[in-house]
């Protein structure tokens, strides 16, 4: 199967997946050596009227709900055409930070408009990398050949739009979709063009069968590790060790900086690491060339001291255990569309759920599936009264109104608090935001 990157970026409603709306959805295929294929993608969605926006949030994209509702399409529309177009089979989703922010709000899009939220990321040769943590481990451990800012106070710090202006690429517009992608696009190429070997291997690396090989349980090594968890003091990066199960097959791991004995430890010195969020770990090996252990600010010393201390508390890994099983992972839900990990849909379901995605208005109208998840009758009544109002009855229309004053009424206070803030800054703006609002409610 032809394997192809589609690099791809949001601008959305808010930061809570869960919660806030995808607003524009900008992507661009390329071959794996990163030369386009085809035309660029820039489509703006619909923002559904049980929805109100961050004005923080617009204050950031200028993208407003109005401009949306006059040349969007509605998530319905946008789940077909991601779908058969998109996320095909054998494409690499890829993009800046894409799987904490971006990957999240896809699958909450998919959930609600009933179809399965994770096969995008897998399916048919699928599969997705997250440039951010390409560009950490490559500032940490291969910084040479490229200029690495940092922020007013002298800490290191990558933002997209930094990097770029500071290496010459082109990035008129920030915070815009498409030319977040184009950014993104051209920070790969910068980094494989200066770094190819350590570009390919983390390329490699996104497969959680790889990353296993090096990381795991049963042959317990310390390995080089970045995540947007460790300090920018010391590029994101230090050596972890595997210490114990956590949920979803996923481990806790220890960052060997720190001594177990320490009362004065410093958060997060026991982590989870995820297999299947394409973590950037590498073997410690790498340390030994081109001064890796002083770019992150260690020793094979202090690794192998921490390590030894750490592994007579056998008790430590233990409690480590516990406190992360007893731990809530994710709130209580107040609505279907944020019960997304609540668990899984059987097979019965999804077939039901097939026929719900395929569905017209009008076939939806006569549609009266008999679900067993208890999730998913109150999710089509916000489906049918989202996507295809005319669909609902009578009965189903007092419903949804329902439903929707008392989510705009849950979301209205913080709504206006930050209203009041952009009117300082953005008048028009806020205006517009003003009128969005009333319209609503």
């Amino acid at each position: 199967m032809d394997k192809s990157f589609f690099f791809y970026d949001l601008e959305t409603s808010g930061l809570n997946p869960r919660e806030d709306r995808i607003m524009q959805f900008a992507g661009q295929r390329t071959t794996l050596d990163l030369e386009p294929i085809g035309e660029p993608v820039n489509i703006l969605v619909k923002l559904s009227n049980d929805a109100l926006a961050s004005p923080m949030a617009i204050a950031v994209t200028g993208i407003t709900p109005q401009e949306t509702l006059r040349e969007g399409i509605t998530e319905a529309e946008f789940c077909k055409i991601a779908t058969e177009e998109f996320f095909t089979p054998g494409t690499i989703a890829v993009g800046y930070n894409n799987v904490r922010f971006d990957d999240e709000f896809m699958r909450a899009l998919f959930w609600r408009n009933f179809y399965d939220p994770y096969e995008f990321e897998w399916k048919d040769g699928r599969s997705r990398w997250d440039i951010l943590d390409v560009v950490r481990i490559t500032r940490a451990l291969r910084p040479e050949g490229i200029e690495w800012p940092v922020n007013e106070k002298g800490v290191a710090t990558n933002r997209l739009e930094l990097i770029t202006a500071l290496n010459g690429i082109s990035h008129e517009h920030a915070h815009d979709a498409l030319s977040d992608v184009f950014a993104t696009i051209a920070v790969s190429k910068l980094i494989r063009e200066k770094q190819p070997k350590l570009f390919e291997y983390l390329l490699k690396m996104r497969d959680k069968n790889e990353i296993k090989k090096l990381v795991n349980l049963e042959n317990k090594r310390p390995f080089v590790y970045t995540s947007g968890r460790y300090s920018s003091e010391f590029n994101k990066t230090t050596v972890a060790f595997p210490l114990t199960t956590s949920r979803n097959g996923n481990i806790l791991v220890f960052d060997l900086r720190y001594n177990v004995e320490n009362d004065e430890m410093i958060f997060p010195i026991v982590k989870e690491l995820c297999f299947n969020k394409c973590p950037a770990v590498a073997p410690i090996s790498v340390l030994n060339e081109a001064n890796g252990w002083e770019k992150i600010g260690l020793s094979k010393e202090i690794v192998e001291k921490n390590l030894e201390t750490l592994l007579k508390h056998p008790e430590f890994a233990e409690r480590m255990r516990e406190e992360n099983e007893n731990r809530p992972e994710f709130p209580l839900s107040l609505e279907p569309e944020a019960a997304i990990y609540e668990g899984f849909l059987n097979d019965a379901d999804r077939i039901k759920t097939a026929v719900v995605r395929s569905a017209s208005a009008e076939e939806l109208a006569d549609f009266s599936p008999e679900f067993l998840d208890e999730r998913l009758p109150e999710l089509l009544l916000h489906y049918k009264g989202r996507n295809f109002p005319e669909s609902l009855s009578e009965t189903e229309t007092k419903a949804y109104e329902i439903y929707r004053r008392a989510r705009l009424e849950r979301q209205a206070p913080k709504f206006l608090e930050e209203l009041e803030k952009l009117y300082e800054k953005d008048e028009f703006l806020g205006e517009e935001l003003k009128l969005y609002f009333e319209s609503l409610v």
